[in-house]
């Protein structure tokens, strides 16, 4: 897969990641992750990483935020924005990425940024997940 492009994150969604990141529980790991994201409806959405002794029972950031906004009442969001640590591009795990799948049309954006702000990946959905597996293959 080659990108071809790198678009930036919209700078709403890249505060509201970096502010989430700054709250992650990471006692363990160190490893701080924010995740916001663009509802339908227009709503911003955040989550932080949060670690526990148990290490493999902790939450992801993207999980988080998403588990907020289908709190909120909402099940479907256009875009996701998120940021770990440094200049490597902190992508999600398989988890979230099953996760975005589920709340997400094909024509998604997944922006990477990384702990300054700086756009370091731009994905479709379908980049992210080829070939994912969806409400659509229980029928």
């Amino acid at each position: 897969m080659t990108l071809q492009t790198v678009a930036d994150a919209p700078r709403d969604l890249i505060d509201a990641a970096l502010a989430a990141r700054d709250k992650a529980y990471a006692p363990y790991s160190k490893f701080h992750v924010g995740a916001a994201l663009r509802t339908e409806r227009g709503q911003i959405i955040a989550g932080c990483n949060v670690e526990n002794a148990a290490y493999p029972e902790g939450v992801c950031a993207e999980a988080g935020a998403i588990s907020a906004m289908v709190l909120s009442g909402e099940t479907k969001f256009d875009e996701i924005v998120v940021v770990g640590l440094g200049d490597v591009a902190c992508t999600p795990c398989g988890g979230c990425r099953q996760k975005i799948r589920e709340f997400t049309g094909s024509d998604a954006t997944i922006y990477i940024i990384n702990d300054a702000g700086k756009t370091l990946l731009t994905l479709t959905r379908e980049e992210l997940i080829p070939h994912s597996f969806g409400p659509e293959n229980l029928k």
